[in-house]
């Protein structure tokens, strides 16, 4: 049975939103790699991603086996006809690129290629990439390229929505950046301000246990027993700050699994008791799952560092249609609607604002003296 390629506008459209639906930078790389070798059915097909130093910063190949990739060896430098396309704003289409005067040869273990279509990724003035695709799977003429002005334009209009995929992407993975280094400078802050209250309270019971042990030495045994509560409270704060800070593992363990481990640590290293309970809940797409996870954090920071709750409980179940995550504490509560101040110091815009920001939302029942309950639903689970 002969092979064909796939052809037609479903097959370019199936190409088309195989590269939109990725958000990490080296999958969408590697769809894209993967759509043009399959749209315009040739052997080998690359992208190549350059850095500012005469290299690649990715360069992803399909059509190779990951032995013939070792054995390949270092990634290529700019040069020959990648250069050209990553310095060149025109399409490259060779009846046999070794035969080009900027073919400068590769390594021993490289396929051999002849017939070749490549052109650069542009971002607007900027070329962000350049893709290339070799050996084209059809009868060809001595000294005739297999690839056509047909396959050339279809290769423009990939390349033109890879600019725009590969953009989306770098931009996620900025995002996810600039919301991890927030997340730690926010975390530092607080490590600093309550460790540092803690150690300088310690340090002052210390002395004055040391100014009391020779007269009194009763009053001095209190003064040490207050050290020792202190330097526990301060080794709950680190031992929290540290869960906090351990990247979560969501991609590999499902929110459920995620939740149950980081409320497991928090049980052990603070007084409260902190349980939880998830059960019939599915898989979520990332975007909720992480703003779920979030939000469980904030509200259980605010619980157990300013509430003075004996008990914390954590669900998360379904419910018509929708997931929803509750925390519930016993401690003092507040007013939220008379306390703005203290909607702002408990982070409840920002929960409220990652809720919104995946199609949820966010209710806050509380009053002085019964407690806190922060409910967050979404649609779907």
């Amino acid at each position: 049975m002969s092979h064909r390629p796939p052809s037609g506008l479903a097959a370019v459209s199936a190409a088309l939103l195989a590269m939109s639906r990725h958000l990490e930078v080296r999958d969408v790389l590697k769809t894209i790699v993967a759509s043009a070798r399959e749209l315009l059915d040739a052997e080998y097909a690359a992208l190549g991603v350059p850095d500012d130093h005469g290299g690649f910063a990715q360069f992803v190949v399909d059509g190779v086996s990951d032995e013939q990739w070792k054995a390949i060896g270092p990634l290529p430098r700019q040069h020959g006809i990648l250069a050209a396309m990553l310095h060149g704003a025109k399409p490259e289409r060779l009846a046999d690129v070794r035969k080009d005067p900027r073919f400068e040869g590769w390594p021993s273990a490289h396929p051999d290629m002849s017939d070749f279509l490549g052109l650069p990724i542009r971002d607007g003035d900027e070329t962000i990439g350049a893709l290339f695709l070799a050996n084209k799977r059809c009868p060809k003429p001595e000294g005739s390229c297999g690839f056509t002005a047909e396959d050339e334009e279809l290769l423009s209009i990939l390349a033109q929505h890879a600019a725009i995929a590969l953009t989306n992407a770098r931009l996620y993975e900025r995002s996810r950046e600039l919301t991890i280094a927030e997340e730690r400078s926010r975390l530092a802050h607080e490590l600093h301000d309550a460790v540092s209250q803690k150690l300088f309270s310690l340090r002052l019971t210390a002395q004055a246990a040391a100014a009391l042990v020779d007269r009194d030495p009763a009053r001095a045994k209190g003064e040490l027993q207050q050290v020792a509560a202190l330097a526990a409270e301060a080794v709950d704060e680190l031992r929290a700050a540290v869960v906090e800070l351990r990247p979560a593992a969501l991609d590999e363990d499902g929110l459920v699994a995620t939740l149950r481990t980081q409320i497991q640590v928090l049980d052990r290293a603070h007084s409260a008791r902190v349980t939880f309970t998830g059960s019939g809940v599915r898989a979520l797409p990332a975007a909720q799952e992480e703003a779920l996870l979030r939000v469980s954090q904030e509200a259980l920071h605010n619980a157990l560092r300013h509430s003075g709750a004996a008990h914390v409980d954590v669900t998360l179940a379904r419910r018509d249609g929708s997931t929803v995550l509750r925390i519930t504490d016993d401690g003092r509560g507040f007013e939220p609607a008379a306390t703005r101040q203290a909607g702002r110091h408990l982070g409840l815009v920002s929960m409220r604002d990652r809720a919104s920001g995946v199609g949820g939302r966010l209710t806050v029942e509380s009053e002085p003296g019964r407690g806190t309950t922060i409910e967050m639903e979404i649609p779907g689970g």
